[in-house]
């Protein structure tokens, strides 16, 4: 791929990728390790992109596959996994203690979710994509993409709802 185009492709995605990257390995080394790898298979394959027609969709799916091969690599080595880091924080501190203290509760209750229901939470709440726009960039189906939302925003609602009753 030739610089220019790498270079469009990289200011176009890569802070939506490392978002969602952070959000599914909760570790900035890590997180910049996978984007450093989907940018570096994207140059090194110039036609990896030719016909794509989301280009967005494609380096999502890239950036997630690389995720789950990186858990696969730690579990299969037996590794500690490591836990969601305090120091990778997913939200930027507020001023107003109540809403830092909320930000910390969702930091923390999404960190409890199933990596591949943050997944589909972040993309869809964050990246704004459709149902079939998540099913299309972690490629899986349209309806598992639903119900992961489904039951991770559940389990969200489920942490926060006291806390946020307590607050409002």
């Amino acid at each position: 791929m030739p610089p220019p185009a790498l270079e469009r492709l990289y200011d176009e995605h890569a802070q939506a990728l490392y978002c969602f990257l952070l959000s599914l390995t909760r570790n900035e080394e890590d997180c910049r390790d996978l984007l450093q790898d989907v940018f570096v298979k994207t140059a090194r394959d110039p036609g990896l992109l030719d016909g794509v027609r989301n280009e967005r969709s494609f380096l999502l799916r890239m950036a997630h596959n690389a995720a789950i091969d990186l858990f696969r690599r730690r579990a299969a080595r037996r590794e500690d996994d490591r836990s969601p880091a305090a120091d990778a924080p997913l939200f930027a501190p507020a001023a107003d203690p109540d809403a830092e203290t909320f930000r910390a509760a969702l930091h923390g209750a999404l960190a409890e979710l199933p990596p591949e229901q943050r997944a589909v939470l972040h993309l869809k709440l964050w990246e704004g994509l459709t149902f079939d726009e998540i099913a299309e960039a972690l490629d899986i189906p349209l309806n598992t993409a639903a119900s992961r939302y489904r039951y991770g925003l559940d389990k969200l609602r489920g942490r926060l709802r006291p806390l946020y009753d307590e607050i409002v």
